[in-house]
């Protein structure tokens, strides 16, 4: 074929792309949270050890801050836990669309979070947990977290999302705490604040004997501990209570249903198991106070390596969200999809749990698949731009963009074809007219938007400009059409050039 036939048949090509509305870029794919999927949770970035917090219609999930190491050659490290110093945040009012609320910087011992940490005390932070308690008639947010295995802090809040301080300026609870001693690893806390607005900490793990526990040692550890808070969240009361837990290793948990309160942890891997208590599963007991004594009752969540591979820890927590109950927990699936293994790099998921008549608690079939989100979007509303179920290949950075919440942060790493997503948003009979999006740029590019897919209907095209920095925030709108009913929508990226076309802090629609 001559190449004057070849120019010819590639503008043919372009010509019908156009009038087609699918564009000639290639899309950028997803890295493990597929399009329809709401497991994992996100994968632009880490989480580990997820715990949840359900607040004015929304559930925040507070993270373990799982960041790569790399070696000098830029390979990937195993995981040491080294950068385990942060608490990352994310929210959702339907558990497919996740808002990035950037992270806490909580470690600050040794100048770590560059100087920004706020327990000056603390060289990590380990396993969050989050509590929110009416004080003096107003909402007080608490944020428990273990500094390494060496003890328990606590950080306060007047918003689920910051800004946080340390209350206290040390450790809440450290070995030399009354009824602490015997516990191997003092960490993984978990809060729980009863219905008479009575505060309970659970906290600890491992399994005494060195290198060389005895089967008695591997079965009966001995190394949960309860304890009762005072009415500030910031003191404990008396002295913690032991709970024999068999074939404990960490991960603490509670739960109240009915009157009943589950004690729930990762059980061990080490000596001989009987059948009921599977090595790395969660298993879990109740009891008829949250103090105890609590009676062994089953397991009801495998290790991760049984549904994603990748094995390694198993990490969860049980929460109610508008009237059904979930698991929060985490695999290795974002790693091992960028590297092909795992190592120990870990990202949050949720699947429902079932409670039977009996009150024991069903085996959870965790999947990719995960929730289907609870309720449709709303694109009426400003949106923040980091709200998204679906990516491709974008990173958030926190914002200097003004009105934006606390913390606020912004799409950014944008090239040509990425991309973000939002599942369901319904833009009613009548449909949208305009949209509109705050943007910051010195490059410039366009940002399409697609209904259902990435190279689906094109219903408008707005034209960021470059506004004179990446910093410098500007409001662009465009027209839309054949934007009506329920929708994924997607906002694909395009450009020129290898840096980052823009940053994208929020976007709306308005109606016709």
């Amino acid at each position: 074929m001559s190449k004057k036939c070849c120019v010819c048949l590639w503008v043919l090509a372009l010509l019908l792309s156009c009038f087609t509305g699918k564009s000639a870029y290639a899309a950028s794919t997803t890295i493990a949270k597929h399009i329809g999927n709401s497991n994992p949770l996100i994968d632009h970035h880490l989480g580990a050890d997820p715990v949840a917090l359900t607040y004015n219609g929304r559930v925040y999930i507070y993270m373990s801050s799982d960041d790569y190491e790399y070696n000098s050659d830029g390979t990937i490290k195993d995981n040491s836990f080294a950068n385990l110093n942060r608490v990352f945040v994310t929210s959702s009012a339907d558990m497919v669309n996740w808002t990035d609320h950037g992270a806490i910087p909580v470690a600050g011992a040794n100048g770590a979070n560059g100087g920004r940490g706020i327990a000056k005390w603390a060289g990590a932070s380990w396993a969050p947990s989050i509590a929110v308690k009416k004080i003096n008639g107003k909402d007080k947010f608490f944020l428990y977290f273990a500094n390494s295995g060496g003890g328990i802090g606590v950080l306060t809040a007047d918003s689920p999302i910051g800004p946080w301080t340390d209350p206290i300026g040390k450790a809440l609870v450290t070995p030399s705490t009354p009824g602490m001693s015997g516990v191997v690893w003092l960490f993984d806390p978990a809060v729980f604040v009863d219905d008479d607005g009575t505060g309970y900490l659970y906290a600890g793990g491992g399994v005494p004997g060195g290198s060389n526990p005895t089967q008695g040692q591997w079965a009966n550890p001995k190394t949960a501990r309860v304890m009762k808070l005072g009415p500030d969240m910031t003191s404990v009361v008396g002295s913690a209570a032991t709970i024999d837990a068999p074939f404990m290793f960490e991960d603490s948990g509670m739960h109240k249903r009915n009157g009943k309160y589950y004690y729930s942890y990762c059980i061990n891997f080490g000596g001989t198991h009987p059948a009921d208590k599977p090595p790395g599963e969660i298993g879990y007991m109740t009891s008829s106070s949250p103090m105890g004594p609590f009676t062994y009752r089953g397991h009801f969540l495998k290790n991760p390596g049984a549904f994603f591979g990748g094995g390694g820890n198993n990490h969860h927590a049980v929460f109610n969200f508008k009237n059904e109950w979930y698991v929060v927990y985490h695999a290795q699936t974002v790693s091992s999809a960028l590297f092909g293994a795992g190592k120990g790099y870990r990202s949050p998921h949720i699947n429902k749990l079932v409670h039977n008549a009996d009150g024991s608690i069903q085996e959870v079939a965790a999947n990719y698949a995960g929730v289907t989100q609870l309720s449709n979007l709303n694109p009426y509303n400003r949106v923040e731009a980091e709200t998204f179920a679906w990516n491709g290949r974008i990173l958030t950075e926190k914002s200097s963009a003004p009105g934006g919440p606390v913390n606020n942060q912004h799409v950014t790493s944008i090239h040509n074809g990425d991309w973000i997503a939002v599942g369901n948003a319904d833009f009613g009979a009548g449909g949208a007219r305009t949209f509109k999006a705050n943007v910051a740029s010195t490059i410039g590019g366009k940002i399409e938007v697609r209904l259902d897919s990435p190279n689906g209907k094109l219903a408008g095209t707005l034209n960021v400009p470059s506004t004179g920095g990446a910093q410098t925030w500007r409001e662009i709108e465009t027209a839309v059409s054949g934007a009506t009913g329920v929708h994924k929508v997607f906002f694909v990226f395009t450009g020129t050039g290898t840096g980052n076309l823009f940053n994208i802090d929020y976007w709306q629609f308005t109606q016709r």
